[in-house]
């Protein structure tokens, strides 16, 4: 492999790693907390004003995240244009959309499968105000999930809840803006413990076919069983056409709310890797982070997160293909192993500062940020607030 540290870069990877950007959750930047306790934290965003006040800050840090998703109801506005210039004068951009369908008491038994066709209709009430929201604020992208599922064997008719869930999403999709596009996440289980209307990719798959050509599946990495090849899924679907984006973010056991590439990075790095080898295939793909964070500080939890994702895409680039090639038509197991292994092992530190200061971006975000006073001067502007500005329990 060459050696970007001897200044031997591949053409091509400067340039892919000042393409590749990552859209922040607005949800990550206010305070959230686990299914026990909301901590606040000082500083913490209270509302969507805020929020984009930090994602213009961790992409003036970064060079990296020029756009933030945003969630509705918890960030709703009266003035969507007025939103949509506040965040163009702190140099991001609204992005996905994400529809809340469990939170309303009415969901206990579900949203656009539930049994109650009175529940179903205002569940697609809120897609519609959702899709109206993404016209508005020029957002091409409908971020799906769904808490749906039983807790009871017998609880509901399994099969009436997936002509339920078909017929939900094909509504949904009608309703879209021109050109955007519908991603249908999953997640194999919880808050429902018997059964998830949306488990698997597979499902998610199916679905996005029922839909139409812009529907697409959203791959959140913490959302599988232990074990999972999340890479394997994200080839099969890249080869299918059906990939629409990422939510990124890492896990040990349940869920997913650690910060991505914390705690299994050689995983992250594989599905980078998937996405390079798939080229102009993977044009398209919106990655996103997804992440609570509960115990960390918010703004520079993000920052890092953004940093891991840069670290492991710079390692995707330098994978010599052409070695990988040549060792798997060999049938070389060990030898392409270590190909891939030589790209995650390598220290791309000094590439990522050489690109930064290239672009008039600081060598190291985290330091800048700390160097900065952000988090010292929004502490003291926004106090510690309560758990309504984020993710709450």
């Amino acid at each position: 492999m060459t050696d970007p540290e001897a200044g031997h870069v591949p053409e091509g990877v400067k340039e892919r790693l000042r393409a590749f950007s990552i859209e922040t959750p607005s949800w990550g930047y206010g305070n959230s907390g686990t299914r026990f306790k909301t901590f606040a934290w000082p500083g913490a965003a209270r509302t969507i004003w805020e929020k984009i006040d930090d994602a213009g800050h961790v992409h003036a840090l970064t060079g990296a995240a020029p756009s933030m998703a945003y969630h509705i109801p918890w960030d709703r506005v009266d003035d969507w244009d007025e939103l949509v210039g506040y965040a163009d004068e702190r140099g991001v951009r609204l992005g996905a959309v994400n529809p809340n369908l469990f939170q309303d008491d009415r969901y206990r038994l579900g949203s656009l499968c539930h049994p109650d066709p009175g529940v179903r209709d205002q569940a697609l009430e809120h897609m519609a105000e959702c899709c109206d929201i993404m016209r508005a604020t020029g957002s091409d992208l409908l971020s799906v999930w769904l808490a749906d599922g039983t807790n009871y064997a017998g609880q509901d008719d399994l099969a009436a809840r997936k002509e339920r869930l078909e017929e939900g999403l094909r509504r949904t999709y009608a309703l879209l803006p021109e050109r955007a596009r519908m991603l249908i996440e999953y997640k194999f289980f919880e808050p429902a413990f018997y059964h998830t209307d949306l488990p698997d990719w597979g499902t998610a798959y199916a679905m996005s076919l029922k839909c139409g050509p812009q529907a697409q599946v959203l791959v959140d990495t913490g959302h599988h069983a232990q074990g999972t090849n999340v890479a394997q899924i994200v080839s099969f679907l890249l080869s299918e056409g059906r990939l629409g984006g990422f939510h990124l973010n890492a896990r040990r056991y349940a869920d997913d709310d650690l910060m991505v590439g914390s705690d299994n990075p050689f995983e992250l790095f594989t599905i980078f890797a998937t996405i390079v080898q798939a080229g102009s295939a993977a044009r398209e793909l919106a990655f996103m982070l997804d992440q609570v964070h509960a115990i960390e500080a918010k703004v520079e939890a993000t920052i890092q997160s953004v940093v891991n994702c840069q670290t492991a895409w710079a390692k995707a680039l330098l994978i010599d293909r052409t070695a990988l090639a040549k060792a798997q038509a060999d049938g070389d197991v060990l030898g392409a192993h270590r190909v891939l292994t030589d790209a995650f092992q390598h220290d791309v530190r000094g590439l990522l500062r050489e690109v930064r200061e290239e672009r008039d971006l600081p060598p190291d975000p985290i330091e800048a940020h700390r160097a900065s006073g952000y988090a010292e001067r929004i502490a003291s502007e926004r106090g510690t607030a309560t758990a309504e500005g984020g993710f709450p329990t």
